[in-house]
């Protein structure tokens, strides 16, 4: 399969520009917000703006497969319950619900934090809160869900959950693939302690996601560089082949044929030394 592989894109202006701003600049995958990322209070999709969506889509040379809707920053779904807990549950059952209209197979969650009261009890309201999302989205009289849930994993700050591989295990083991899967984030791995610049690093992460979860459960990457040291805890996004993770490490990756079908998006810095499709054309020429 040819590589698939994108940016973040913007949806300014309507979500049904952001195909267009992501084939704009060669993009053959590519994720969104379908809201402001920064306030709680979301605008309502539109039926035009639906069905323009999907036509666009369809037109386009991007696999719908491909296409992804992160989770805005706000929520925090291993919070101890509070407002800021439920707040956090209604925003994932309402982008589940705008998934589904938009026909986007996958939506990206961060796991959240556990604010000093212990991994097993961010764990636990983790699954708790993503239950009950699917279950809002059932009982408001929806269609049938067709949205997977993608565990992002962190960078191993303070008090975050599902830095580890292991972590992950336990979280999925408890929620099942029926309805969820995995997003591995390079630069989060790396900050984590996962030494991806190098093949033996990169092939003993693979094997270990393989061993403990299954790759068949791991549906994307977010490729990202790093800025911070290996195990820092810092989750601070680069430019591709230009931090720490380098280019060896990403030459082996996009050429590791366990994740040869797989599809990458890149969520790095636009400045004044690389835009978007600067690092995307980096990344194509990297795939041998």
């Amino acid at each position: 399969m040819s590589l698939r592989v994108g940016v973040h894109v913007s949806i300014g202006g309507g979500i049904q520009n952001s195909i267009t701003n992501a084939t704009n600049i060669g993009c053959t995958s590519f994720q969104i917000f379908s809201r402001n990322p920064r306030q709680w209070k979301a605008k309502h999709l539109e039926t035009e703006a639906i069905t323009l969506f999907k036509e666009n889509l369809i037109q386009s040379p991007i696999d719908s497969k491909a296409v992804f809707v992160h989770m805005p920053y706000l929520p925090n779904l291993s919070a101890p319950t509070s407002e800021l807990y439920e707040k956090s549950i209604l925003t994932l059952t309402d982008e589940i619900s705008r998934c589904n209209l938009l026909e986007i197979p996958y939506l990206v969650i961060h796991l959240g934090s556990h604010l000093g009261k212990g991994e097993q009890n961010g764990i636990s309201q983790l699954i708790q809160a993503c239950k009950k999302s699917f279950q809002n989205y059932e009982n408001n009289g929806f269609s049938k869900n067709n949205v997977k849930l993608l565990l992002e994993n962190s960078a191993g700050q303070k008090n975050s959950i599902g830095s580890k591989v292991e972590e992950l295990q336990k979280i999925l083991d408890q929620l099942g693939t029926s309805e969820y899967g995995i997003c591995l984030d390079t630069c989060h791995l790396f900050a984590a302690g996962y030494d991806l610049s190098t093949e033996k690093g990169i092939y003993e992460l693979l094997d270990l996601f393989d061993d403990c979860i299954g790759i068949q459960h791991l549906k994307l990457i977010h490729l990202n560089d790093s800025k911070g040291e290996l195990g820092s805890g810092l989750d601070r996004h680069y430019h591709i082949g230009m931090g720490k993770i380098g280019e060896n490490g990403f030459k082996t990756l996009i050429n590791a044929k366990k994740l040869k079908n797989l599809p990458f998006i890149m969520e790095t810095p636009i400045d004044s030394i690389r835009g978007d499709k600067e690092n995307l054309d980096y990344v194509k020429q990297l795939r041998d």
